[in-house]
C-alpha cells in the first residue's frame, strides 16, 4: 500500500508538497514505487522547490520516479535556475522516457540544461519512441541536446530503421560534439554510411590529426560540396605497419580537375591511339597532355590528334556512343610511352557548383580567422567564436 495517498475529485493535485529548503514530497519504497501520482487533466506529480530538487525518488529495485501518460508528458520538470528533471543511477538508466504518441523525454530550461543525465556505468539519457524521436532537444539560443561523457559516449543513439541521433537547428549547429581527449563525434555503421551529410561540409582542421573533431568508422557520403584547408590519407606504413604511419597530401587545384594516365607502345609507324572510357567526354573538358618516352629518347614525340570535345552528355543520342580517344605519333616503332591527361569536370553538378577561388568574407566573418594562431591572433578572433 502507498505510504501516503491523496485523492482530489476536482482539478487540483492528488498530493501537493511545498518546501523552502528540503523535499516537497518524499517517497521511499523497497519493492514498488517510491511515489506515484495520477491525474486525469493535469500533472500526475508536481513538485515545487526554491533551492533544491522539485521531485526526488529513491528505489532499490524499481524506478525512482516513473511517469506514464497516454496523451501528454509522463514526467514534467521545470526550474528557473537549475535542472528541471535530474536522474541518477549507479547501474541502470538515469532517466527513462517512453511514449506511444508523443515525446519520450521533454526538457525545457530558460538558463540551464533542458535534460541532464548522468550515469557511472550505463546510459546517461535513453529515449525510446515507437514512431517519433527517441530524444528530442530544442533550443533557441543554446544546445538542443548536450551530452557529457567522461569514460563513455556523451550522447548515444540507436535506431533499427530511423536516425540514431538527429539534430536540427535554424541558426546554429544541428549537432555539436566536443571532447578534450576523445572524438567530438564518432560514427560507425555496419551496412550503411557511418556518416551521411546532406549539404555542404567545412572542415576547419586537417583531415589527419592526433585529436579528431569527428571520427567516422565506415563509409562517408557528402551530398554537398566539401571545403577544407588541406588533407591527406594516413595508413599503416607498408614497410613497418606495427610501428609507423605513412601519409600523403591530397592533390589540390583551383579547378575541378581530373587526372588520367597510362602506358602505350607505338606501332610500326611510330604511332598509337589511346582509347578512353565512354563517359570520359561527357565528364571532362579543357584537356592537357604530357608524353614521356621510356627506354630511349623520343624528341619528335607529339599528340597527333586531340580528344574530341563534342561529346556532351549521355542524353545526346548522336554522341553517346562515341568513344573518346587521342593519338600519339613521331616516335620509333616499339617505343614505350607514358601518357598523362587532365580534364576539368563539366557534368551538371560541377557546372552548378563551381569553386570560387577568391572571395570576400561576409560582414559577420570579417576580422575573424579560420586559424588565428597562424597569424598571431588571439583565440577570440577565431571563426569558431
Amino acid at each position: 500500500m502507498p505510504s501516503v495517498e491523496g485523492i482530489d475529485g476536482g482539478k487540483g493535485y492528488g498530493v501537493h508538497g511545498r518546501s523552502s529548503s528540503g523535499h516537497g514530497v518524499h517517497g521511499e519504497s523497497y519493492s514498488n514505487y517510491g511515489l506515484i501520482g495520477t491525474s486525469y487533466s493535469y500533472a500526475g506529480v508536481a513538485g515545487l522547490s526554491v533551492s533544491g530538487k522539485a521531485v526526488i525518488g529513491y528505489s532499490y529495485e524499481g524506478d525512482g520516479v516513473n511517469g506514464e501518460s497516454t496523451k501528454s508528458i509522463g514526467v514534467y520538470g521545470k526550474s528557473a535556475q537549475f535542472i528541471g528533471v535530474s536522474g541518477e543511477s549507479t547501474h541502470s538508466v538515469g532517466v527513462n522516457g517512453k511514449s506511444d504518441q508523443s515525446t519520450g523525454v521533454n526538457g525545457e530550461s530558460t538558463h540551464s540544461v533542458g535534460v541532464n543525465g548522468r550515469s557511472t556505468h550505463s546510459v546517461g539519457v535513453q529515449g525510446e519512441s515507437i514512431n517519433r524521436s527517441g530524444v528530442l532537444g530544442s533550443s533557441t539560443t543554446g544546445e538542443g541536446v548536450l551530452g557529457l561523457g567522461w569514460t563513455g559516449p556523451g550522447v548515444r543513439g540507436h535506431s533499427s530503421s530511423g536516425d540514431g541521433v538527429y539534430g536540427e537547428s535554424y541558426n546554429h549547429h544541428g549537432v555539436y560534439g566536443k571532447s578534450t581527449q576523445g572524438h567530438g563525434v564518432y560514427g560507425h555503421s555496419e551496412a550503411g554510411h557511418a556518416a551521411y551529410l546532406d549539404g555542404s561540409v567545412y572542415i576547419r582542421g586537417p583531415l589527419s590529426t592526433p585529436g579528431f573533431a569527428a571520427y567516422v568508422d565506415g563509409s562517408v557520403y557528402i551530398r554537398g560540396p566539401l571545403s577544407k584547408p588541406g588533407g591527406s590519407f594516413k595508413i599503416d606504413h607498408p614497410l613497418d605497419p606495427a610501428n609507423k604511419y605513412l601519409s600523403h597530401s591530397f592533390v589540390e587545384s583551383p579547378d575541378m580537375k581530373n587526372i588520367y594516365d597510362g602506358m602505350t607502345v607505338l606501332d610500326n609507324n611510330g604511332k598509337a591511339e589511346i582509347e578512353l572510357p565512354e563517359w570520359f567526354g561527357a565528364l571532362n573538358k579543357e584537356f592537357r597532355y604530357q608524353l614521356t618516352a621510356i627506354g630511349s629518347p623520343g624528341p619528335n614525340l607529339y599528340v597527333a590528334e586531340e580528344i574530341s570535345d563534342t561529346v556532351t552528355d549521355s542524353s545526346n543520342n548522336n554522341n553517346s556512343n562515341k568513344k573518346s580517344h587521342f593519338k600519339v605519333a613521331g616516335g620509333t616503332p616499339g617505343l614505350k610511352v607514358s601518357w598523362h591527361v587532365t580534364g576539368i569536370r563539366k557534368d551538371p553538378w560541377a557546372n552548378s557548383h563551381r569553386i570560387q577561388v577568391e572571395e570576400d568574407k561576409p560582414d559577420k566573418e570579417r576580422g575573424y580567422y579560420i586559424h588565428p594562431e597562424l597569424y598571431n591572433q588571439p583565440a577570440k578572433n577565431g571563426m569558431s567564436h
